[in-house]
């Protein structure tokens, strides 16, 4: 019995497998739907259809490097607790190797490309799972790079730096990195937009103050406070974290003057929905289910 694409659309409807998995399957059944779904319900590749209302809003940043290459990623699952697991963390590295060794644009080949393992551990441990977002450097001699990763994947860094930057002044710039929460290395790279928007909030702050001051004055005082503003979202800029009287500037011109290329942060979970419990409410559900016959 042979199949058409718009068969495979039909079992992709019907289970929410991807379209590799539903043709293989009714490939295997010689084109029979019923038995096809069969199939993709044995491997347990369906479960994922099951799942795909729940948030992921848990899971952890990982990363991976190779030589040359370093790969940061997250990946969410459902609950903590499966974050925590073997299966899930396995299921991470895999992907983040992947995307080390091969050349990949985006989320979405790197998804399509590991389908049947995103549906086998879907089906070993029961959650939802998404490959939310990735960065991957690839550098010269001229540079390193190197990750960091804190408090068991709830924050992940990834930093490139020139190539006479030590072990462990990379490790104290990651670290600075997670702690601080910069947003750019240098005040040269904050976009004028954001400056310009925060100089007419200190100038605002400025003029709401108990004492009016001549407008002169006013703008010494937002010089003064847009250099606070670069301490904050500006690496080169903070105060270390091991030593709040150095900057990282400082740090870096006592260590060989080494410098920071780029770097990428991830917090777990940051701008997701949270899951809320409400267990009256699944009861209620539940109740209402059954009264109806479904």
């Amino acid at each position: 019995m042979s199949f058409t694409a718009k068969d495979v659309m039909k079992l992709r409807e019907q289970t929410g497998v991807g379209m590799m998995d539903c043709k293989k399957a009714l490939t295997e059944a010689d084109g029979d739907m019923e038995q096809a779904v069969e199939i993709l319900r044995k491997k347990g590749v369906a479960t994922s259809a099951k799942r795909a209302d729940k948030v992921a809003s848990q899971g952890v940043v990982s990363s991976c490097i190779k030589g040359n290459i370093g790969v940061l990623v997250e990946v969410n699952c459902e609950s903590d607790f499966v974050a925590r697991g073997d299966q899930f963390k396995e299921f991470v590295n895999k992907i983040a190797e992947y995307i080390a060794d091969n050349n990949v644009n985006d989320v979405a080949e790197v998804v399509a490309a590991n389908q049947d393992l995103l549906h086998d551990t879907v089906a070993k441990i029961g959650e939802k799972i998404e490959v939310r977002r990735f960065a991957k450097y690839v550098i010269d001699d001229a540079h390193k790079v190197d990750s960091y990763i804190h408090m068991g994947g709830k924050i992940g860094v990834l930093v490139e730096m020139s190539a006479n930057a030590s072990a462990e002044i990379i490790h104290d710039v990651a670290l600075q990195i997670a702690a601080a929460s910069p947003k750019y290395v240098t005040p040269a790279e904050v976009p004028s937009e954001e400056i310009e928007h925060e100089k007419e909030i200190l100038k605002a702050q400025a003029l709401n103050e108990p004492k009016p001051k001549p407008v002169a004055i006013i703008e010494k005082m937002v010089e003064g406070r847009i250099h606070k503003f670069y301490k904050e979202v500006c690496l080169m800029e903070q105060p270390f974290v091991k030593d709040a009287d150095k900057s990282i500037a400082q740090l870096l011109k006592e260590n060989g003057g080494a410098a920071v290329v780029k770097f990428t942060r991830y917090t777990m979970g940051e701008g997701l929905e949270k899951k809320t419990e409400d267990l009256a409410a699944e009861v209620e559900a539940q109740i209402n289910k059954a009264k109806s016959g479904n």
